[in-house]
């Protein structure tokens, strides 16, 4: 009997001690804790490491896809009419990325790089070979014209040259060369006066198998929030940008990982050398990416903003007070003057009348939109793509009989479209994390089950042992025969 109550009080004591374990562990936060401290300690780039070797060479495939909007009607714009498009593409290259010279400085708490990229052809994700032809504006005639247009006297030199040269508004290349490049007859007859200019044109010319100089990153050997973070480039101050799979397409730098323990209320920075500024972007929505839940950061209308909203935007008034609408941004002073204006595909949340003054723009967030998705623990980039639009500002100037009586417009020439997947092996790992992860955090929680189940049997016992046991005469009728 007292065997049977030692086990009863035992089983209450003990019910008693899973429910305050567990509740201590859930307001205590312990085990979230323990997990960010053990990601903490992965995050660190040291040599022999497999998170230094996808920083140094990321397993995810990055693909650049090109979209060009091929002029239908040359003649027709010349005279005023609305310019149609038809959009080509995609015209897709396997983007490498590797991380090389590299350099461990500050006792390793620093390391110095440099980021070659190379493009290679995917033809059997293209449209068609390199070879298609797209008719477009002639950006390098349009630089020239708009850079002299002020000047009656070289105007018409200009002018000149460019009647016997047969040079047009627009003219008609292959996806190649428009893309890395081909000797333009304008610019070489230029350079027998300006030595130093380049008579070679091409949107990406002198960007495949090159590096834009060395990065000196933090390892996050001194604080995990550094982690992949860049120091200097080149030499110069320091800036902030993102740091991830998706850095590498936005900017060049390389890494595999953010700061781990992402946050909804996360502001995520980088830098765009398409832009010539830095960027942010805010938390969309919660998003699933081959079985592992992530978080998707898109950048905010804010970011291409007229001046009016966004006064950050002013240096993009060229000259001063000269502001497009929202939705665009001038990028000629970092274009070597070219009148080159970036937007989201197909003017994606610019001002309607930039896809009013082109026919053939459909705004789609889904196809259009800059996303990036991470997994809010380790801070892995799980899918990005970064979208913009290279566009030309087109203007009658009345020195130039090559304008005709074109419209002022912004007129767009190519859309690319640099995506990253996470790979298969990568995403079984964060399914085992996340797996891992769940069981952890719901060790508290199973402890006060245990608690609440181990209460309730103890109150049953209980019951039971306070119930009288009948006695035999208790049992015996009142009455006998």
């Amino acid at each position: 009997m007292l065997l049977k109550s030692c086990c009863i009080y035992g089983t209450g004591a003990f019910s008693i001690l899973m429910l305050i374990l567990g509740i201590s562990l859930v307001l205590s936060s312990v085990f979230p804790h323990l997990l960010q401290s053990m990601v903490e300690k992965e995050v660190v780039l040291k040599n022999g490491t497999d998170t230094f070797a996808a920083w140094e060479n990321p397993p995810a495939h990055i693909y650049m896809q090109f979209y060009f909007f091929n002029l239908t009607n040359p003649a027709e714009v010349l005279l005023g009419d609305r310019p149609a498009v038809v959009e080509i593409g995609p015209y897709t290259y396997r983007e490498y990325r590797p991380m090389e010279q590299v350099d461990f400085q500050d006792n390793g708490t620093k390391v110095a790089a440099v980021n070659t990229k190379t493009y290679i052809f995917v033809r059997n994700m293209s449209r068609g070979p390199e070879s298609d032809l797209i008719r477009t504006v002639n950006i390098p005639a349009v630089t020239i014209m708009e850079k002299f247009k002020d000047s009656l006297y070289l105007s018409n030199i200009i002018s000149s040259l460019m009647k016997y040269l047969d040079e047009n508004l627009f003219t008609t290349r292959t996806v190649g060369e428009l893309l890395w490049g081909y000797e333009d007859r304008l610019l070489a007859d230029f350079k027998k006066f300006q030595h130093d200019l380049d008579d070679v044109f091409g949107l990406f010319y002198k960007s495949n198998a090159s590096n834009d100089g060395e990065y000196v990153f933090f390892t996050g050997q001194q604080n995990y929030k550094d982690f992949a973070r860049v120091d200097t480039w080149n030499g110069g101050s320091s800036l902030s940008w993102w740091t991830s799979d998706e850095c590498n397409m936005i900017n060049g730098t390389n890494g595999a990982f953010f700061h781990p323990v992402i946050t909804k209320s996360e502001t995520l920075y980088m830098f765009s050398s398409d832009l010539c500024r830095s960027l942010y972007a805010l938390y969309d929505k919660e998003v699933t990416v081959k079985g592992v839940p992530g978080y998707r950061f898109v950048p905010p209308s804010k970011v291409f903003a007229n001046v009016s909203v966004n006064p950050d935007n002013a240096g993009f008034c060229v000259p001063a007070g000269n502001c497009q609408g929202s939705g665009v941004l001038n990028v000629s002073p970092c274009k070597q003057g070219a009148p080159i204006i970036m937007s989201s595909p197909h003017f994606y949340e610019a001002d309607e009348k930039f896809a009013q003054d082109v026919f053939g723009m459909k705004p789609d967030k889904e196809q259009h939109q800059t996303t990036i998705d991470i997994h809010p623990l380790t801070g892995i980039v799980l899918q990005a793509a970064k979208r913009l639009q290279i566009n030309v500002y087109l203007e009658q100037m009345p020195r130039f009989s090559q304008t005709g009586n074109v419209r002022t417009v912004v007129l767009p020439v190519v859309y690319l479209n640099e995506s990253a997947l996470i790979d298969d092996a990568s995403a079984k790992k964060l399914q085992m994390i996340v797996m891992e992860k769940d069981v952890v955090e719901n060790i508290p929680f199973m402890l006060i089950g245990l608690g609440i189940i181990l209460g309730v049997v103890f109150m049953l016992l209980m019951c039971r042992q306070r119930v009288p046991e009948s006695t035999s005469a208790e049992r015996q009728p009142l009455l006998s025969s």
